[in-house]
């Protein structure tokens, strides 16, 4: 039997299904590879204390880590929402003395409704620490201001300025998104040499609630399954537009991309790449 490919993802647990951990397992299912996750907090508000960041201990992400190392093993892992200095740090050192071969590192600061998911004193230890181990750093527009000292990045021009920049970080590449600027789709991907642009239509809808985290595990996904990077970047930014495409919501908040569209609809987004 040819089996799936393991990947795990490191986040945090939305509750309301469309971010974090259970955006990534979506994606991991319907890219037929065998997802896994150790939940890092559960972000939920609560009605009367008005907390929406419920950190895990460290003894539990220890604990998931093992659980998943030993039972199944990993090809590749994903990180999403860490949020704390104390968790990035137990992060880096499980990551460091594991045999995973392909590390994504999402550095979730900023949620889709401007919410915050990283502590202050997070930050260095995110950049000193967990980028320089990654194959590919995938930050949104909001989240490489953070990690260039709040540099403001408002075109095409600034994002590839920036994905110079943050390579001197220490990735292998760097993707930075460009979701929320005006005009096309436009991501930026940087491997020390050339700067390649990945464009898709913008699709006029509010309902992308996770689409950063679908994103990020689709890469994981197509690496863990033999895909170069330039073509990971290509297939899941397919990806996560066909699925943002079809979002929706059941009330009158901000509703969840549609993981199952691409094989539901049997539709994809033909998405324009140039060597810059």
């Amino acid at each position: 039997m040819n089996l799936p490919k393991r990947v795990v993802t490191i986040a945090g647990s939305a509750a309301g299904g469309s971010a974090g951990i259970q955006a990534d397992l979506k994606t991991f299912q319907e890219l037929d590879v065998y997802g896994m996750s150790i939940v890092t907090a559960i972000v939920s508000h609560h009605p009367e204390t008005d907390k929406n960041v419920h950190p895990q201990t460290i003894e539990a992400i220890e604990a998931q880590f093992s659980t998943a190392a030993k039972q199944v093993g990993m090809d590749a892992l994903k990180t999403g929402m860490l949020f704390s200095r104390d968790i990035i740090d137990k992060a880096a050192d499980l990551i460091a003395a594991s045999d995973v071969p392909i590390k994504v590192v999402d550095p979730v600061m900023v949620g889709k409704l401007d919410s915050k998911l990283l502590a202050d004193d997070a930050i260095d230890v995110l950049k000193k620490r967990l980028v320089p181990m990654a194959d590919v750093i995938t930050p949104n527009v909001p989240e490489a201001s953070y990690l260039l000292d709040g540099r403001e990045i408002a075109t095409v021009a600034d994002m590839k300025q920036a994905a110079i920049d943050l390579y001197d970080l220490g990735p292998q590449y760097v993707l930075v998104k460009g979701g929320r600027l005006e005009g096309a789709a436009v991501d930026i991907l940087y491997d020390g040499e050339t700067l390649t642009a990945f464009e898709a239509p913008r699709i006029a809808t509010d309902n992308t609630s996770g689409a950063g985290c679908t994103y990020s595990a689709a890469i994981t996904a197509y690496m863990a399954q033999g895909y170069d990077m330039p073509e990971a970047v290509r297939l899941a930014k397919t990806f996560v537009t066909t699925a943002i495409e079809y979002g929706f919501t059941y009330t009158d908040m901000v509703g969840p991309t549609y993981h199952a569209a691409q094989r539901m609809k049997g539709e994809t987004h033909s998405i324009k790449v140039d060597k810059l």
